[in-house]
């Protein structure tokens, strides 16, 4: 029984969000157009139910590049509309278009000079009617059992800004790293704003040496760093190649006095490298492409200036 009320509920609201598409017409493009080019903010007011859709259409827009505030429109009328200012745009929600405390703050968001545009269900109601952009979010049913409970009215406010806030965004030229520069606590900002530098390691925890560095001097700086590898530079600073366990092991198959030969006899030479500008998240793709688990980092001028380990990706997040 509870599985079927649960289909017939996602099916009403389904119907509504359905319903919205054949509707979208000249009224969102103008409605995209005014808030794209927005000097100030977008202040989004609901009361009840639809007052928790109008937050997270806000929030959904300042996170896509347009400042947004929430405002209680029961708190507006005592003082809070003095948020508004000319150079705003309020979008205002309900279903009735009749609320009693967004129909009284019509009249004074019209003399600060604030632009309207209104999510509402009926198209002769106050709201609409004093509205600059009148969006209709109508639903022919809620999906409550007892008609009464906003579902259905509520679901269309929230794709109709989901709609919205995406398509002002593609207008504004929204990017990427516009996104992480509003999320640096994310995994996205991480990914689109940590640097080689920031998490390389550095100093006494790496394995430097030259080439003619026998490889039991090599292993025992190794293992006093606690380092993964080590980093073969010549005089001048620059990498000439990197000693992995993976070339210990391959080279001791053949060779029982490995220990005793310089490193350069064992080395892989000429490795690959990243610069320490480079985006984590680009070197974490190389070295998954190229199955590696360390890579030296250079600094601008091609000289040694630390070591990348998967471990520091992983600690980072990143992984």
């Amino acid at each position: 029984m509870s599985i079927n009320r649960a289909k017939e509920v996602l099916k009403i609201e389904y119907k509504a969000i359905k319903t919205l598409i054949q509707r979208l017409d000249k009224k969102f493009e103008t409605a995209v157009d005014m808030l794209a080019a927005c000097p100030g903010r977008v202040v989004l007011t609901g009361m009840g139910k639809s007052g928790f859709i109008a937050q997270k259409i806000s929030a959904t827009l300042a996170s896509m590049g347009s400042p947004s505030l929430w405002m209680h429109p029961a708190e507006a009328i005592h003082g809070d509309l003095g948020r508004v200012t000319t150079d705003d745009i309020v979008i205002a929600l309900s279903n009735s278009g009749q609320t009693e405390e967004i129909v009284r703050l019509l009249p004074t968001i019209k003399k600060i000079g604030a632009q309207l545009i209104s999510f509402c269900g009926v198209a002769a109601s106050d709201l609409a009617r004093n509205s600059d952009v009148f969006l209709d979010i109508g639903v022919k049913e809620e999906a409550c059992p007892l008609g009464l409970a906003p579902t259905a009215s509520t679901t269309a406010m929230l794709a109709m800004g989901d709609a919205l806030a995406m398509a002002v965004a593609e207008k504004k030229g929204f990017k990427e790293s516009d996104y992480a520069l509003f999320h640096p606590g994310g995994s996205l900002g991480r990914r689109l704003l940590l640097t080689v530098k920031e998490i390389m390691r550095i100093g006494e925890v790496n394995a430097v040496m030259d080439k003619n560095t026998l490889v039991r001097d090599v292993l025992l700086k190794i293992t006093k760093a606690r380092a993964g590898c080590a980093v073969i530079v010549n005089d001048k600073g620059r990498v000439e190649g990197i000693f992995t366990d993976g070339d210990l092991r391959r080279h001791l198959e053949t060779d029982v006095k490995l220990t005793t030969r310089p490193v350069g006899e064992a080395m892989t030479a000429d490795p690959i490298v990243v610069s320490e500008d480079k985006l984590a998240y680009e070197a974490l793709k190389l070295m998954r492409d190229k199955k590696i688990d360390e890579v030296p980092v250079v600094d601008e001028q091609g000289l040694f200036a630390g070591l990348l380990d998967v471990q520091d990706l992983l600690k980072a997040g990143l992984v």
